[in-house]
C-alpha cells in the first residue's frame, strides 16, 4: 500500500490538473456543438456528447492503470508495442472501414477506432528506446537512418490509408531529433523548401519560374564571393543550384499527385482560388464563428454558428471555433495558454529526467502535442491548410482522446519514478 501511496505523492499534479480541465472543457464544447432542445440529456449515448462521456470514463481508467503500472514496462516492451501498432495499420488497410475517403477505421458496433492515433505513442516509445540504448545523441549516420526508418514506416502506412493529415504529424519528431543531435540546418532547409514550393505554385507560368531560378542563381553567385574560391566550392554551389532548379520544377508534379480536395484547400489558402461555398467553406464559417464571439463570447449554448451547424466537423477538427464563438477571446486565450503551460511543463519535466529513455519520450510527447495544437488552431483560423487532425483532449473521438491520454500518462508515470529509473 505504501508503494502505491508513494506513486501518487510523486505525480506531477500540474500536468494532471491541466489534462482534466481540458478534457472536461472539451466535453462542454462538444455538448454545445450538437446541442438542441430535442437532445439535451447529458447521458444520451445516441448523441456525440453521450458517447464522449463513455470515452472520457474509459480514458480516466486508462490514466489510472498507467499510473500504477511498472514504468520499466514501457521501455522494455517498446519495440513489441511498436510492432503491434504497425500490424494494426496493416490490418486496417485490409479490413478497415472507409470514412471520409480514408480507410483508417476499425468498426466495432456503433463505435469506431482509428489505429493511426495510437501509433504515435508507440513510435515515441520506439524512438526513445533506440536512443536510450546508445545513451548518446544522434551523431552517426547509422543512428540517423535507423531513427528515420522508425518514424517513416508508420507515416507511409498511414499515407496508404489516404490519411495525409495523420501522416504529416510524424514530421513533429524533427523537434525531438533536433534536441538530441540533429543539425539545426534542417530547419533552415525546411523553411526555404516550403518558401520555394509556395513561390513555385504562385508563379505558375514557365517564364515566372525562370525568373525565380535566375534570382537564385544571382544569390548563389553572391554567396561565392564570400567563400573560398576553389574547385570544390564551385562544384558544391553548382550542385546546389541544379538541385534547387529540379526542386522548383518538381513542385507542380508533386502538387498534381495530391487529391483534388487537397489541391483546392492549398489554392484557397494561397488565395489562388476563392471557393467560399466549397473547399473554403469550413474555414470561412469557422472564422465567422470565432470573430462573432468577440472578447468574452456569446455564452455557453448561445453560439448561433454552432447551434445551426454552419461549421462542418465543429465537434471534431473544428472544435476550436465553438470555443471562440461561445467563450470569445478570453476563452480561446485560456485554452491556448493552458496548452502552452502544459507544453512548457512537459519540456521542463523531461529535462530533469535521469533516464535517457524518459527524457527522449518526454520531448516526443511535447513535440506531438505542439504539432497538433499549432496545425489545428492554424487551420481553424485560416492560417494553415485544412488537413484534418484533432485538437488534443478537446476534439470529439475516443481514438484521439485515448491516444493522447496514453501518450501523456506514460510520461507522467515515468517522471514519478525518475529517482529510481536510470
Amino acid at each position: 500500500m505504501r508503494v502505491r501511496e508513494k506513486i501518487f505523492e510523486n505525480i506531477d499534479w500540474m500536468m494532471v490538473i491541466i489534462y482534466l480541465f481540458l478534457v472536461f472543457f472539451g466535453w462542454m464544447n462538444i455538448y454545445a456543438s450538437v446541442y438542441n432542445t430535442e437532445h439535451y440529456q447529458i447521458f444520451d449515448i445516441s448523441q456525440l456528447y453521450g458517447k464522449q462521456m463513455i470515452w472520457i470514463g474509459a480514458a480516466l481508467i486508462l490514466a489510472f492503470l498507467l499510473i500504477i503500472a511498472d514504468p520499466k514496462f514501457f521501455n522494455q516492451f517498446s519495440y513489441i508495442i511498436y510492432g503491434i501498432s504497425l500490424a494494426s495499420l496493416i490490418a486496417v488497410l485490409l479490413v478497415g472501414k472507409v470514412v471520409a475517403g480514408s480507410k483508417s477505421w476499425f468498426e466495432i458496433g456503433s463505435f469506431a477506432l482509428q489505429p493511426a492515433e495510437f501509433v504515435k505513442f508507440a513510435t515515441a516509445l520506439a524512438v526513445a528506446h533506440y536512443l536510450s540504448l546508445q545513451e548518446k545523441t544522434l551523431v552517426s549516420l547509422q543512428s540517423k537512418i535507423f531513427v528515420g526508418v522508425i518514424i517513416l514506416i508508420p507515416a507511409i502506412l498511414i499515407l496508404l490509408q489516404n490519411d495525409t493529415g495523420s501522416a504529416i504529424v510524424y514530421s513533429s519528431f524533427i523537434f525531438v531529433l533536433y534536441r538530441f543531435g540533429l543539425s539545426g540546418n534542417i530547419f533552415i532547409i525546411g523553411f526555404f523548401a516550403i518558401l520555394l514550393a509556395v513561390l513555385a505554385l504562385l508563379l505558375g507560368l514557365l517564364y515566372q519560374k525562370l525568373v525565380l531560378i535566375g534570382i537564385i542563381l544571382v544569390l548563389i553567385a553572391l554567396m561565392f564571393l564570400f567563400m573560398k574560391k576553389n574547385l570544390s566550392n564551385i562544384l558544391k554551389l553548382s550542385a546546389l543550384y541544379l538541385l534547387i532548379c529540379a526542386y522548383i520544377f518538381s513542385v507542380d508534379f508533386a502538387f498534381s499527385k495530391l487529391q483534388p480536395h487537397q489541391q483546392i484547400r492549398i489554392k484557397v489558402l494561397l488565395n489562388m482560388e476563392s471557393d467560399l461555398h466549397g473547399a473554403g467553406y469550413n474555414v470561412n464559417q469557422s472564422k465567422i464563428a470565432i470573430g462573432s464571439g468577440g472578447f468574452a463570447g456569446k455564452g455557453f449554448l448561445r453560439g448561433t454558428q454552432t447551434k445551426y451547424d454552419f461549421v462542418p466537423a465543429q465537434s471534431t477538427d473544428f472544435i476550436f471555433c465553438t470555443v471562440g464563438e461561445e467563450w470569445g477571446f478570453l476563452g480561446s486565450s485560456t485554452v491556448i495558454g493552458l496548452f502552452v503551460v502544459l507544453l512548457i511543463r512537459i519540456v521542463y519535466v523531461a529535462e530533469r529526467q535521469r533516464s535517457f529513455f524518459s527524457k527522449v519520450y518526454g520531448y516526443s510527447v511535447a513535440s506531438i502535442m505542439f504539432f497538433h495544437l499549432t496545425i489545428n488552431v492554424g487551420m481553424v483560423i485560416g492560417l494553415l491548410p485544412v488537413i484534418g487532425i484533432p485538437l488534443p483532449f478537446l476534439s470529439y473521438g475516443g481514438s484521439s482522446l485515448w491516444s493522447f491520454t496514453i501518450l501523456l500518462f506514460i510520461f507522467i508515470r515515468q517522471d514519478s519514478e525518475r529517482m529510481q529509473l536510470l
